[in-house]
């Protein structure tokens, strides 16, 4: 989808650090999570809740008080004039939310909008449903967090399977899949310079109450020292596959921001008047069980509409769970892997499922403002075989 008037104003999206599952923040309601972080992140920036006049929810995973979505969250930030639409569209979550707040301002609904994305994939809910013809009245049941990842109901495949199946059918082999995430690790590695400076000027700290008074979780957790030996050494996760533990990302806990707003607005709001402007989202499936193909489609999709070649690109982000996604991208589009996830990527600091395409946007924007500025794309997969991308120039 092609925009003209859209942008996310500088410095005005964010993200909560992330938390390897069953960490720091595994006790914490993804939506009080969000609510605290959204309401420092806009304290922060000067923008107050109640100037936003459309507000979206970004969330995968269903927590306590849930049913009220984004009109909760709003509410009690203060702006409980507004709400919206509560969107789930697994890891793809994010690039929906965007194209959702960046129609409303297209169309001239609203000037201000915001999304607010937040999951958490630790103590995952036990979904019950009642059934008479279970033994004894028992009910069906299912693991919301665990079970979809071992199981497409439409393919009876895992997560796991449809990189395994993607990496056969291209014949890669482990050497090149391991060479993929230690590079990843080593990008990852060079935001963490001078004190996280990089990540510093998007991250915002999570407070986790506890009875003694509060923590907080400044930092991303659970990402573990790598290198080529330490790859070299893991099993496959599959007998005789190439994809390993190391190679392939890890669910976590977490939450994000992004204000998408006109451009006049925009240039008000953002940090020295610049902007990232959205010049189309795109989103598309891949053939049943090979999930890391999605992701070319859905960018191709989103280039077109924007008008840009991959050869114009001058940064790439992606949601990479597996490694295998970014090899698949790099042969099928031409664009170099180096050049791809500067700051690194979920395969790295993990995923909160939801949040973690603005995360993957919001670097894009920072690595865009870092070079002076240029055009970019986001791109990731999702369950289902699909995938989600958003493109975004940023001037100066």
């Amino acid at each position: 989808m092609r925009f003209t008037d859209v942008h996310i104003p500088f410095g005005l999206s964010w993200t909560s650090p992330f938390a390897k599952w069953q960490g720091p923040l595994a006790d914490l309601n993804s939506l009080d999570m969000a609510v605290d972080v959204t309401g420092r992140a806009l304290a922060d920036r000067g923008l107050p809740p109640e100037e936003i006049t459309e507000w979206t929810l970004g969330c995968t995973v269903p927590q306590q008080h849930a049913f009220y979505g984004v009109m909760n969250v709003a509410r009690r930030l203060g702006a409980g004039d507004h709400g919206g639409p509560w969107i789930s569209r697994a890891c793809a979550t994010s690039a929906a939310v965007i194209e959702h707040l960046a129609t409303q301002v297209q169309l001239g609904a609203h000037t201000t909008t915001i999304g607010v994305v937040t999951d958490r994939t630790s103590n995952g809910p036990l979904m019950l449903w009642s059934s008479g013809r279970g033994p004894g009245g028992a009910p069906v049941s299912e693991h919301w967090v665990l079970d979809p990842m071992k199981l497409d109901p439409t393919t009876g495949q895992s997560m796991n399977d449809t990189a395994e199946n993607t990496a056969r059918a291209a014949g890669y082999t482990r050497e090149q899949v391991d060479e993929v995430a230690l590079l990843r690790h080593e990008q990852y590695r060079s935001a963490l310079a001078d004190d996280r400076a990089v990540q510093r000027a998007y991250m915002v700290p999570v407070r986790v109450p506890t009875r003694r008074g509060e923590e907080w979780v400044t930092e991303d957790h659970g990402v573990f020292p790598t290198t080529a030996e330490g790859l070299a050494r893991l099993r496959p996760v599959a007998p005789d596959g190439v994809v390993t533990y190391g190679a392939q990302t890890h669910p976590a806990d977490g939450c994000a921001g992004v204000v998408v707003a006109s451009a006049a607005r925009a240039r008000d709001l953002g940090r020295d008047g610049i902007t990232a402007q959205v010049l189309a989202t795109g989103f598309a499936r891949a053939e049943p069980a090979y999930m890391p193909r999605a992701p070319v489609p859905a960018a191709r999709r989103a280039l077109a509409d924007a008008g840009v070649d991959v050869a114009d690109l001058d940064v790439v982000t992606t949601h990479n769970p597996f490694a295998v996604n970014d090899l698949w991208f790099a042969e099928q589009t031409g664009y170099p892997l180096e050049r791809m996830n500067p700051y690194g990527s979920s395969l790295v600091y993990g995923h909160p499922q939801g949040p973690t395409g603005a995360r993957a946007v919001t670097e894009l924007i920072h690595a865009l403002h870092a070079r002076g500025g240029g055009t970019g794309l986001f791109t990731g997969c999702a369950a289902g075989d699909a995938a989600g991308a958003v493109v975004v120039r940023v001037d100066g």
